[in-house]
């Protein structure tokens, strides 16, 4: 089992506490449905910061790259619902990248994700596939850990939409995205310090500064789930 799809769609963003019942409601009731409603989109996945902070991690799984910006997804991005326009301004700090899926092993879900944001280093592409691509498949069956995905951004070129545009403009991306998915916190944070770790990943060819968070599933739809 591995993503369902060729693409992807990883977010970042900070929620205030006092907005946050909303926005899990939202979220929840309009908006996953919304999605889920667009041909192409297979699945969505809402994850919250284990700590207890503002962070949400949102991933859609989705068939293919085109998707991105085909009609149906365009349409919803350029007319956002009432509600969604009164929520989208408190989405902090959002990362949106648009990814092409770059090698997948597992499930995409689980209790917990360590997501980290990447890019390789000059020249150094293939060796940071080759490391994180063979992680991937260990992660399958190491105790503790269920999947891994490497995703890679490609923003297509489209004009900035309303979606955008309430949010303040164009959104940063993360260049390059590895998910490690797994049922056990204590695992997928000792990875963080070895595989994943700072050394590790500048030794397998990335740039240094990699950002690192780790969530726990919230909320999952998928098409099939609208009935």
């Amino acid at each position: 089992m591995a993503l369902l799809g060729q693409a992807a769609l990883a977010m970042w963003w900070d929620i205030a506490p006092e907005r946050r019942a909303e926005f899990e409601d939202w979220h929840t009731h309009e908006h996953f449905p919304e999605r889920m409603g667009i041909p192409g989109f297979h699945r969505g996945s809402r994850w919250s910061a284990v700590d207890g902070g503002e962070g949400f991690f949102v991933l859609y799984e989705l068939a293919a790259y085109e998707t991105l910006f085909c009609d149906a997804y365009l349409e919803r991005l350029n007319a956002p619902s009432p509600w969604s326009t009164q929520m989208m301004p408190h989405h902090r700090h959002m990362v949106r990248s648009q990814c092409r899926v770059l090698e997948s092993r597992g499930g995409a879900l689980s209790r917990y994700a360590l997501t980290l944001r990447l890019s390789p280093a000059e020249g150094a592409a293939d060796r940071l596939r080759g490391h994180l691509g063979g992680l991937a498949g260990l992660l399958v069956s190491r105790p503790g850990t269920t999947a891994g995905h490497l995703l890679r951004n490609q923003t297509p070129q489209i004009a900035a939409t309303t979606e955008q545009q309430i949010r303040g403009g164009p959104d940063p991306a993360a260049d390059w995205v590895f998910i490690a998915c797994g049922y056990d916190r204590a695992a997928l944070q000792a990875l963080a310090g070895t595989g994943l770790s700072e050394a590790a990943l500048v030794a397998a060819g990335a740039q240094a500064g990699a950002l690192r968070g780790l969530y726990a599933l919230a909320h999952s739809n998928t098409a099939q789930d609208l009935g």
